[in-house]
């Protein structure tokens, strides 16, 4: 009787198993909010990814597209995701841009009341130079396009405009800032042109009044003259717009030798760990690899790019298998043309892939905050159902509207979300396009925490689709 009953006992058991395997397997999985929390573990106490960026910024430094370091930003970004034993690391080839800036630039005001002062200014991307001797004229300060428009021809012919413009720092959100005044620094130097204007300069973008000139992009327009155009720092800015108060004629001298050479093959870096379910379902993470030639490109972005290597380093570090494809995107070429996104893009149009969602991490490697999505009702609302996940982390910030440049092609190719990583803004402007943007202004705690919560959000994706 006592082993008939130990028998009965035993085939229930088997019975029970057997009928409920999927029962069994959820038991012994871990849960979404353990395998967050290994993420972050494993972030903090690695020193991993601070170590790759003081590679990046320290040993190759400022990478402009076109440059041997870029070049060799390319090679480190291949060997480092490599190692990592990925299911597949290879180059995507793009053509990008090669400017040069040449000489250290030279700006002088040059006033009958004041003398001589010396102002800081970096030439814009995409500029041409002055020559050699440089050039001198009078200056005329503008506001808005506006401003520029009702002087006309009569007043703006032969002399140089200055879009002094300033941040306006009652956004709580920096990037707001820079979004309503950085449309001068792009559109000031054609605007100017149309009107006769010999050169341009354009007030930094920046919140701080600081010695250092900020450079960044600016575009010219075929059938326009192209026209020097260089920022000046925002102390320097302050200094010639009080001196022009008191003396309307005084004049400004400009040096830039910078020029544009030809186009240079270069490469998008991808690395790819494919999905155990849906392999043909993609989640891109990336930052964009190139930087500019001032500084060592640490917040914009080489944080970003070691945190896109540092997602997958934790998913294959912690053995967890993605049920989707998830690939880090090393873009080249985001600061002066976005070769590195549109073709990246472009590619992945040809070939019919089919991608939920990117993250981008390009707005510094500070604490995080949270994330913008910028997809459709559904997919916005399944993101907040992660809240209570996410939020443990400092992570409360999950608002519509986001993406980010190098993604930003993506958009319309099927439902793709567009999401971008979102750390606190307020010192981004401190450092951004500047030669004080390096290394030792990075924390580290900060860089981990990003890369966690962006593998924490790629995991979620990943796992349940968007």
């Amino acid at each position: 009787m006592l082993l008939k009953n130990r028998l009965s006992h035993w085939l229930l058991a088997a019975a029970i198993v057997t009928a409920t395997p999927a029962l069994a397997q959820k038991q012994t999985a871990p849960s979404d909010s353990a395998v967050i929390k290994q993420f972050y573990d494993n972030a903090l106490t690695s020193t991993k990814s601070y170590e790759d960026l003081r590679y990046l910024t320290k040993n190759i430094g400022a990478r402009l597209s076109g440059s041997p370091q870029a070049a060799a930003a390319v090679e480190w970004g291949k060997q480092v995701m490599d190692k990592m034993g990925l299911d597949r690391v290879y180059v995507q080839e793009v053509m990008v841009p090669h400017w040069v800036r040449g000489d250290k630039e030279i700006g002088r005001i040059l006033s009958g009341q004041v003398g001589s002062t010396d102002v800081n200014i970096a030439a814009l991307g995409s500029s041409v130079g002055t020559g050699e001797t440089g050039l001198t004229a009078e200056v005329i300060e503008v506001h808005n396009f506006e401003e520029l428009e009702k002087l006309g021809k009569k007043k703006v012919k032969g002399k140089i405009v200055f879009f002094n413009r300033a941040f306006d720092n009652t956004h709580v959100h920096t990037m707001n800032s820079y979004r309503d005044a950085v449309d001068q620094r792009g559109g000031g130097p054609v605007a100017a042109a149309k009107l006769g204007a010999v050169a341009v300069l354009v007030r930094s973008m920046a919140n701080e009044i600081q010695e250092v000139p900020h450079t960044g992009n600016t575009r010219y327009q075929d059938g326009v003259d192209k026209i020097p155009a260089a920022a000046i720092s925002t102390k320097g800015a302050e200094i010639l717009s009080k001196q022009l108060k008191n003396d309307p004629n005084l004049k400004f001298y400009m040096r830039m030798t910078s020029e544009n050479l030809p186009e240079v093959l270069s490469y998008n870096v991808i690395g790819e760990i494919k999905g155990t379910e849906k392999p043909d379902e993609i989640i891109v993470v990336g930052g964009h690899l190139d930087s500019w030639d001032l500084g060592e490109g640490a917040h914009d972005d080489g944080t970003g790019v070691v945190q896109s290597m540092e997602v997958l380093r934790l998913f294959k570090e912690l053995g967890i298998k993605p049920k989707r494809t998830i690939r880090a995107v090393l873009f080249m070429n985001e600061e002066n043309g976005l070769r590195g996104g549109r073709k990246y893009a472009e590619e992945a149009k040809a070939k019919g892939e089919k991608h939920i969602a990117a993250i981008e991490s390009d707005a510094g490697g500070f604490t995080p905050r949270g994330f913008g999505i910028d997809g459709n009702d559904a997919q916005y609302a399944k993101t907040l159902t992660w809240k209570s996940l996410l939020a443990p982390y400092g992570l409360h910030e999950l608002t519509r509207g986001g993406g980010g440049a190098d993604i930003g092609p993506l958009k319309g190719q099927g439902t793709v979300a567009l999401i971008g990583f979102k750390p606190d803004s307020q010192r981004y402007f401190d450092y951004h396009h500047t030669d004080i943007d390096t290394f030792e202004t990075v924390n580290r705690r900060e860089m981990q925490l990003g890369a966690a919560s962006m593998a924490s959000l790629v995991y979620l994706i990943s796992q349940y689709g968007l």
